[in-house]
């Protein structure tokens, strides 16, 4: 029997398989994987929990979310035994990266998002990132209709918002606006609230959840997988799964899992393969071409 809670913001996702949860007798003895930090990368994660533990039925892994930042922190602190995270490690205050071990486990679109209601179909770079430092508050000025424009932005720690920052803001800091700790909250606050914006993974992006929101293209360049690919959307970030440079074994092998048998599944969730980018990325956010 499989037993599965998915999760919202920094709730446990416990997925046991081959057992019962809760107060079964055997699940105390399964040996654990504890998985802890992006909200971005969690539905993959979480994913391959599940068809992890379906193979190997001694190990049982948890994924609980709470954004790259806590991700990052607790892997380095020893008490978690993956942080995962959208950014580089070298990029979080306070986390000693030299300590750390990256696994790139995929690639992550990040996309502008607004409420159905707004008509606006692109964006300028420029236009975006006024929008995010309140230099521009009504849709009106930006093609759309007479209506106020409602920022949603992530809580500070999150990979997801330190990509946007970097990518479109260029350095400015953004308006003081509601702030929310995962990309599954801000997916729901937008697509219920008229004249909202905010930026979300691509994989938070399709699915009957995002009914009530539609993503906007930058420039005129779509947020596709393939513009990603290439570099022609430039908002995306790797995925990482961080360990200590020694780690257990049953953590190597749902890391290779995740790296290996996965690659159908990640583009399902709507991710990218790593094996699929043109080009690369280092911490400093310089590309080049492979």
């Amino acid at each position: 029997m499989n037993k599965k809670q998915f999760v919202v913001g920094s709730t446990v996702v416990l997925v046991l398989a081959g057992g019962l949860v809760g107060h079964d007798a055997n699940a105390a003895k399964k040996k654990q994987v504890l998985a802890v930090g992006s909200t971005a990368l969690q539905p993959l994660a979480s994913q391959a929990a599940e068809m992890y533990g379906e193979k190997h039925p001694g190990v049982s892994v948890v994924v609980q979310g709470g954004g790259s930042g806590a991700g990052l922190s607790q892997v380095g602190k020893g008490g978690v035994t993956i942080g995962n995270s959208d950014i580089f490690a070298s990029q979080k205050d306070g986390v000693d990266a030299k300590k750390l071990t990256d696994h790139k486990v995929a690639v992550v679109g990040i996309t502008p998002v607004v409420n159905k209601d707004v008509p606006v179909k692109s964006l300028t770079k420029a236009e975006l990132r006024d929008i995010f430092t309140g230099k521009i508050t009504n849709w009106k000025d930006v093609g759309g209709k007479d209506e106020d424009i409602v920022l949603v932005n992530r809580a500070q720690g999150s990979g997801t918002r330190f990509t946007f920052e970097h990518d479109v803001l260029d350095g400015e800091s953004a308006k003081t606006s509601q702030e929310q700790d995962d990309n599954g909250a801000v997916q729901k606050i937008v697509s219920t609230t008229p004249g909202a914006i905010s930026y979300l993974a691509f994989s938070y992006t399709t699915g009957p959840n995002a009914k009530g929101i539609k993503t906007v293209a930058i420039d005129n360049v779509k947020p596709t997988d393939k513009n990603v690919a290439s570099n022609k959307w430039q908002i995306w970030a790797y995925e990482h799964m961080y360990t200590t440079k020694k780690t257990d074994k049953n953590t190597k092998s749902y890391i290779k899992f995740v790296q290996s048998a996965m690659k159908s599944t990640i583009k399902k969730l709507g991710y990218i393969p790593v094996s699929d980018m043109k080009v690369t990325k280092n911490a400093d956010g310089d590309v080049k071409k492979n």
